[in-house]
């Protein structure tokens, strides 16, 4: 299992230390950027770790979610994108189409990247009814490491956020990691 941890505005200055990935909130909705993503990108970068970027998922507009996440987000090839499916904070969230329509055009608009989904448990198991997560899923189930209460394949694992969130990666080894995030 490789380790990492995904990053907010709330995190400004992590520790990339002995890391082997680092995921950073770039967008949200239509109207938020994090102001901070290019030096936490950079400090990852630094740290040779594998770099993503997620964006807040709202619903409607998602056409437009998509290419302003893709167009705000401090990518490059090689990096993950990634759509953080959850409720916001009025309580509301995308419905599953959109959670799918929202990975296809991700998909479509940055073709060279992995897309991914990220959801916490109860909403793959009780708002998902496609099982579609793009390239791969990002489950967030707070138990030991490494093991999502949940029978489909993942790819990380949010298994924590204390001190900050921290994640596994179900790859062998960081090259493999690395490989797999550059799939042209």
């Amino acid at each position: 299992m490789l380790h990492g941890v995904d990053v907010s505005s709330h995190n400004p200055s992590y520790s990339a230390n002995g890391l082997d990935f680092v995921v950073i909130k770039a967008t949200e909705g239509r109207s938020y950027i994090n102001p901070h993503q290019g030096a936490q990108a950079a400090k990852a970068r630094q740290a040779g770790c594998v770099v993503g970027f997620y964006h807040f998922l709202w619903p409607g507009n998602i056409a437009a979610q998509a290419k302003y996440f893709v167009e705000k987000c401090a990518s490059v090839e090689g990096d993950l994108l990634a759509a953080d499916w959850e409720r916001t904070g009025g309580g509301t969230y995308a419905s599953n189409a959109q959670k799918d329509q929202f990975l296809k055009e991700v998909k479509r608009l940055r073709p060279t990247h992995r897309v991914i989904l990220y959801c916490n448990r109860d909403f793959w198991l009780h708002h998902d009814t496609t099982s579609y997560a793009g390239d791969g899923l990002w489950i967030a189930d707070y138990v030991s490491a490494g093991h999502p209460r949940i029978k489909a394949p993942w790819r990380f694992h949010q298994y924590t956020d204390r001190p900050l969130d921290k994640d596994v990666a179900d790859f062998p080894d960081r090259a493999a990691l690395k490989e797999w995030a550059s799939p042209s």
